[in-house]
């Protein structure tokens, strides 16, 4: 049985994660850093083996981004990536009572709109906003 929690991994975790969903690794100073930044990590657990991550970034009061929703890849399909972003917009609603309009962002992969759009996300096109943009 899959079960949702607050929890944050410890980066090696994370990384085995990034690494199973063909993200690559990234050091784990780094890795520990963005953790600890964070303001809410959701983990799905299989029993004591963590299937699935996604975290909430931002300044609480105008602006959070949803990032690294990943899912193992033999877990996918089985409701795993809507139980997290179930949990991060329960999060997201906390956020809310400090200020209603506070905008919730997230980068989508390719493919992957339609997924998000059941939580409510809308593109930017959509929205009447400027395409996304992003600087290396």
């Amino acid at each position: 049985m899959i079960t949702f929690r607050e929890y944050t991994p410890s980066p090696a975790l994370f990384n085995s994660l990034t690494d199973s969903v063909d993200w690559g690794t990234r050091d784990e100073g780094v890795v520990q850093t963005a953790l600890e930044n964070s303001l809410c990590c959701v983990c799905a657990f299989d029993g004591e083996e963590i299937v699935g991550f996604g975290r909430l970034i931002g300044d609480r009061t105008i602006f959070l981004y949803v990032q690294d929703v990943m899912v193992r890849p033999e877990y996918q399909g089985q409701k795993v990536g809507t139980g997290i972003m179930e949990k991060l917009i329960e999060e997201v609603n906390e956020y809310k009572q400090i200020n209603k309009g506070i905008r919730t962002y997230l980068g989508a992969s390719r493919g992957k709109e339609d997924f998000y759009r059941r939580f409510g996300f809308e593109t930017r096109a959509d929205a009447g906003l400027g395409p996304g943009m992003v600087l290396f």
